[in-house]
């Protein structure tokens, strides 16, 4: 399986690698990679892999199949063996972690003082959205939720990241995910977000080292989408 290094370094925007695999001249497979797959709502990375006789193979999708991270390239060229430099599109990258750390603000804001759970989410680069189980859709309250998650992105709490077994983290925390319907039961190993003095829980994506960094989160619209089930959009306030 791919070593996922992002997992525990979210800040690295240039490694040196070697390719594993590669499937059909342009599904390339990694020892290990920084670049994150498209799951969880959040989109893959993007940018360059580049072999060191000076040819660059652009990575246009990431995804994981089968326990493996396959990096997409546009052109052939690459070869099991081969060293090569890789470099993140950082912009995209960043623009996602702080996408990423807002949302489970926002959501764990909303989770306590409206007793919601997360049916969904999705982030974007200039937009994200939240879904939640919620029978009381108070929409004055969510200027609230607003406000104090604001609070939390300028008081800078840092964000540590964890990885351990299912079974340790089960007993280290008390629930591992706001998500309605839990955990996969195939996942073994967990990795821990901890928002300090927030909220301890299960995600695999891309965040922040500190609220701060957020800068600041706009609620731009709230949507009943049937039986219990709310969307909220959000955007970063640069």
């Amino acid at each position: 399986m791919t070593q996922a290094a992002y997992l525990l370094d979210c800040y690295t925007k240039e490694f040196v690698g070697t390719v594993k695999s590669v499937k059909d001249d342009k599904f390339v497979v990694l020892e290990e990679t920084y670049f994150y797959p498209q799951s969880g709502g959040q989109p893959f990375d993007t940018g360059r892999i580049l072999k060191e006789d000076g040819s660059e193979h652009n990575v246009v999708f990431v995804g994981k199949f089968g326990g493996e991270i396959s990096h997409e390239v546009d052109k052939p060229g690459l070869k099991a063996g081969d060293k090569v430099r890789c470099v993140i599109d950082w912009d995209r990258r960043y623009k996602h972690m702080r996408m990423h750390t807002a949302a489970h603000v926002l959501s764990n804001v909303i989770e306590k003082d409206a007793g919601a759970l997360i049916t969904g989410n999705q982030l974007g680069l200039q937009q994200s959205r939240i879904d939640f189980s919620l029978e009381d859709f108070d929409r004055e309250k969510f200027k609230e939720y607003e406000a104090h998650a604001n609070r939390i992105v300028s008081e800078g709490h840092d964000v540590n990241l964890f990885l351990m077994s299912r079974d340790e983290a089960e007993e280290k925390v008390e629930r591992l995910s706001g998500l309605a319907k839990g955990l996969p039961p195939e996942i073994r190993e967990v990795r821990l977000v901890e928002i300090e003095g927030l909220v301890i829980e299960a995600c695999g994506g891309t965040h922040l080292a500190n609220t701060s960094e957020i800068k600041g989160i706009r609620i731009t619209k709230m949507e009943n989408k049937g039986a219990k089930n709310r969307r909220v959009y959000f955007e970063l306030a640069e």
